[in-house]
């Protein structure tokens, strides 16, 4: 048997990693920008994760949601202290999709409608109603083209506001900065203009922050820096560091009904001692405040980088913009990613996300340091000038 050839994959084969370094069967070292698209929070391997995870493994890796699990309940505290959700819920699954099928389900079952709407660009996952809000016809199979879904521009509120009025949308799905869309963010008045609209016409809003939160963006969630409340948030990604593992955190105002929703893996002992551990390592050595102070370095020495390309001649690569928060950034170029990117991985040893055509998608683990953004840097300038 052969493996289902839809992945473009680089002709390198990583075999062993260590914070925000991997290195390949060959034994080359890669600096890591890209963070298993931005998966890895903690950085690869960190000792307390490893130490955590083989300790519950030692115990028991599986038993089913028919019994008490305490790791769950001590994810769901600890969960709700660091977010400053105390007073949500919090329900778990697998993945960033079965979040976001839940998320949008349990909205439909509160107030009996269809319609959601959904940003231009957006992405928010693979699976039937993941998929069906995506912005992207390529991947939505006839099967998930269901009408549900109307398609609006981030940040356009009247656009917005226009589809909520007419009092038959279920839910709003938001991501505050849009990964896959190419890092474009949404500006706090559209947010709590947002917020306010969906109160007024009984809609829920959910903030997908699977790419841009659990800490990416700075903050924890990215919506913090807009000052809103989500009606619930959907997390995976970054929760586990690599284990999969996904989440929805449910305002009080839902009032949960046995089997209402379900999952055979989600909540896992194995997936919650993961769990457990990436909060462990995010208090103990201030990965929030990390993601924070080395993003707002980088981007600043890639504005700075902007500036000197803007200088050299026309047949140069250049940088047509620079925007993110914390880590989780996009390098907008003046040509299509795909040579850049390329030299990058092969004669530089550096990975990097990308997004649409000419868009670097930098995603780090959150421990990266200054020196390490520094070291990128000098890679992409490198990169560059390889390119021209």
């Amino acid at each position: 048997m052969k493996l289902f050839d839809v992945y473009p994959l680089f002709d390198v084969n990583i075999v062993k990693g260590e914070g925000c370094k991997v290195w390949d069967d060959k034994g080359n070292e890669y600096l890591d920008l890209y963070g298993g698209h931005a998966v890895i929070s903690i950085g690869h391997c960190h000792p307390h994760y490893v130490e955590k995870v083989g300790e519950q493994l030692g115990k028991l890796g599986f038993y089913s949601n028919s019994v008490k699990n305490d790791l769950q309940v001590e994810l769901a505290a600890r969960l709700g202290k660091i977010s400053g959700y105390d007073d949500y819920q919090l329900f778990l699954i697998n993945s960033g999709a079965e979040a976001n099928e839940n998320a949008l389900k349990l909205a439909s079952f509160t107030n009996g409608r269809t319609r959601v709407l959904s940003a231009e660009k957006a992405f928010h996952g693979r699976t039937s109603l993941a998929v069906e809000v995506t912005n992207n016809p390529k991947i939505i199979a006839p099967i998930n083209a269901n009408g549900h879904v109307t398609y609006l521009p981030l940040n356009d509120l009247a656009a917005w506001e226009a589809e909520l009025q007419k009092g038959d949308v279920c839910a709003v799905i938001l991501e505050c900065i849009q990964g896959v869309g190419g890092i474009k963010m949404a500006t706090k008045e559209f947010a709590q203009g947002l917020q306010h609209l969906c109160k007024q016409h009984n809609t829920v809003l959910i903030c997908d922050e699977i790419q841009c939160g659990y800490g990416r963006s700075g903050k924890f969630f990215a919506h913090q820096w807009l000052d809103i409340r989500p009606d619930i948030i959907t997390v995976a990604k970054g929760i586990a560091n690599g284990f999969p593992m996904g989440g929805v955190l449910i305002s009080p105002e839902f009032k949960p009904i046995y089997g209402q929703l379900g999952t055979t893996f989600g909540g896992n002992h194995l997936a919650c001692a993961a769990a457990l551990a990436v909060l462990d390592v995010f208090e103990e050595e201030g990965l929030v405040e990390n993601a924070h102070l080395v993003g707002e370095y980088l981007i600043e020495k890639l504005k700075e980088l902007s500036d000197e390309r803007k200088s050299l001649g026309d047949d140069c690569v250049k940088i047509q913009d620079v925007r993110g928060r914390g880590m989780m950034i996009g390098v907008d170029l003046s040509v299509p990613y795909k040579e850049v990117r390329q030299r990058l991985v092969y004669e530089e040893h550096c990975f990097t996300g990308c997004a649409g055509t000419n868009i670097l998608r930098l995603l780090p683990p959150l421990c990266l340091s200054k020196d390490e953004a520094d070291d990128f840097i000098t890679r992409l300038k490198k990169a560059f000038e390889a390119s021209n």
